[in-house]
């Protein structure tokens, strides 16, 4: 019997509808690239807070379980959801802000429900945004879990595997990381993760980042100028981070989405390109940010989420 056999399961289940919290909708959306769908796809199994978790709901309840938990008890792995999935803040009545205030964001409530902004760990979010430029879903899940293999620390053993947290700062700035990583086909970010870790080390760490959350009294606007400094992070990803991690809700990650969303919509003198000069990235964001408020980039979730999952929508567009 190893240590891992001797850590307990925990199982419980918290309220919460399927309206405030779509676990395929929140998972599955391009925000963490470490849970996957188990048992025919009638749950979700991944790790954050240091366990590994396996997720169900119905329509109005999560239920949960940890395998090997370190947690003490269920209030405690309660506690973690609501971190996690950002649980007090209410969708139902931001949706009805966003919709009272702009009223083209009701043609993206009744497409998809439920989507939350996870609350992410702030090492995790960088080094998984930084894989995530030209890339895809799957081929971004296959780096990480390379990532915590070689990297991070075993936390527990399940149905015979062993499972992995994320790698810490200082374990990604070791000397041979740049050339495992370029091993296993990590291509041009493995020196961008390698040099961040470095850079990271350089800055004090954990702390620094922490430094840079919302709850400290951070700017927005510095702080996405601040992270630029790392390799690998430019004004998108910048943009992920704070969303994501740091706690800037009002920040709006824009990609070819949101672009495609501002020309349509919003913003319909936008020129049509192939690739967002700084001026247009600047200028979205802006003037979403206007219509949105100080969650906007959880309402730009929902339009993402909904875009991605429907055709171009094709009603009447009232410009904004």
């Amino acid at each position: 019997m190893t240590k891992f056999d001797k850590l307990k399961n925990i199982t419980g289940k918290i309220v919460c509808n399927k309206s405030e919290l779509n676990l395929r909708s929140t998972l599955k959306g391009g925000q963490s690239f470490r849970w996957k769908e188990v048992e025919n796809g009638e749950k979700y199994r991944g790790i954050f807070a240091g366990e590994l978790w396996t997720l169900h709901q119905d329509d109005h309840y999560i239920y949960y379980k940890t395998h090997g938990s370190k947690l003490r008890n269920s209030i405690d792995c309660e506690n973690e959801l609501f971190k996690y999935f950002n649980l007090h803040i209410s969708l139902k009545d931001n949706l009805e802000i966003w919709s009272e205030n702009d009223e083209n964001f009701k043609n993206f409530t009744n497409i998809v429900e439920g989507v939350r902004i996870l609350n992410q760990d702030m090492v995790e979010n960088i080094f998984s945004f930084i894989c995530s430029a030209n890339n895809n879903i799957i081929r971004i899940t296959g780096m990480i879990d390379k990532m915590c293999r070689h990297f991070g620390n075993k936390i527990c053993k399940f149905n015979k595997e062993f499972y992995y947290d994320f790698p810490t700062i200082e374990s990604l700035a070791q000397d041979n990381v740049q050339t495992v990583l370029s091993k296993e086909g990590f291509g041009y970010r493995a020196p961008y993760i390698y040099k961040t870790a470095k850079k990271l080390v350089e800055l004090g760490g954990r702390k620094w980042l922490e430094s840079l959350h919302k709850d400290q009294g951070a700017e927005y606007e510095n702080v996405r100028q601040t992270i630029q400094v790392l390799q690998g992070v430019g004004p998108k990803v910048a943009d992920c981070i704070c969303l994501m991690s740091l706690g800037h809700l009002e920040s709006i990650p824009v990609d070819t989405h949101i672009y495609q969303v501002a020309r349509e919509f919003y913003l319909p003198d936008l020129k049509e390109v192939s690739s967002l000069t700084p001026t247009m990235y600047q200028e979205i964001s802006r003037h979403l940010r206007t219509k949105w408020g100080p969650l906007a980039g959880w309402a730009q979730a929902v339009v993402f989420c909904t875009r991605i999952k429907s055709n171009p929508i094709k009603k009447k567009k009232k410009k904004g």
